[in-house]
């Protein structure tokens, strides 16, 4: 890997396993010191210590993305510890043991689920700007990646909560990009497909027919890793994406550009072809 990232400071949300974590050993090797956020200590510790193995440079802490004192000490300690700031990847973000939380429709979702969804999904991302543009400005310079999803641009039924959260990331996204493209400081936010991380192997490693027909959908009939979005990650916060800012990179496997019309009569197909296969969901 090359040092793109020498001497950069980057904080980067639920950087413990997945997306996130991935993310983390990406910057690293490039030469960026890493604050891994996250509530998951002993993911995150592990995640530390892969990074320094491989050369790299780690600390991490514990934060609730929920808090707004947990954000802006999260920013605080990344500047205390290195003394400056230079990249936010804010990707902290996990419906594992909350599904129930963000499924339904605007009849259907509880009051209180919905604040929740807000703070989690918008609100933290808020605030994450917040406490870290003043010192990315005194470095002259910096990136901020939201993470969005292809939930963003394509609605699932019953849904409202997250999808009108991912939603509003691109939104906020382009609205940061405006306000802060002054400062030198570009925004931009990522929209990945069916990412299978730690997690979601775990899911799929008993049903690798579902997971083949989950896989057709995709105009490259692959879902992606955690790698894949940490390299779009990597580029939007380097000197290569220098003249970019307030956009959404859709790195999806194709899922938003094909025409579902046609999509749909494909995986009839397969279903046809395949009859086996118990299908997902």
């Amino acid at each position: 890997m090359s040092n793109r990232f020498e001497d950069q400071v980057a904080v980067i949300t639920g950087g413990a396993l997945g997306i996130g974590g991935a993310t983390a050993r990406r910057l690293a090797s490039e030469g960026a010191k890493i604050l891994i956020a996250d509530f998951n200590d002993e993911a995150s510790a592990a995640n530390v210590e892969r990074i320094k193995s491989a050369g790299g440079t780690a600390h991490a802490t514990h934060i609730d993305v929920a808090s707004s004192t947990d954000i802006e000490r999260m920013v605080g300690e990344a500047v205390e510890k290195w003394g400056r700031l230079d990249i936010l990847v804010q990707n902290a973000f996990s419906v594992v043991g909350g599904e129930s939380r963000i499924h339904g429709s605007a009849e259907q979702v509880d009051e209180m689920d919905w604040d929740w969804g807000m703070n989690v999904l918008v609100k933290a991302l808020y605030l994450g700007a917040k406490h870290a543009v003043p010192h990315m400005r005194k470095t002259g310079a910096g990136s901020i990646v939201n993470l969005a999803s292809v939930h963003s641009v394509l609605q699932e039924a019953e849904m409202l909560v997250y999808e009108s959260g991912k939603a509003a990331v691109v939104g906020m996204t382009r609205q940061m990009a405006n306000d802060f493209g002054p400062d030198n400081i570009r925004v931009n936010a990522i929209g990945p497909g069916h990412i299978v991380s730690e997690g979601l192997a775990e899911m799929w490693k008993d049903d690798p027919e579902g997971l083949a027909f989950f896989a057709n959908q995709y105009p490259l009939r692959h879902t992606g890793v955690p790698d894949d979005i940490a390299g779009a990650i990597a580029f939007l916060c380097s000197e290569d994406a220098s003249f970019i800012t307030g956009h959404t990179l859709m790195v999806d496997g194709g899922l938003t550009v094909q025409l579902q019309e046609k999509f749909g009569l494909r995986q009839a197909n397969y279903a046809r072809e395949n009859p086996d296969t118990v299908l997902p969901g």
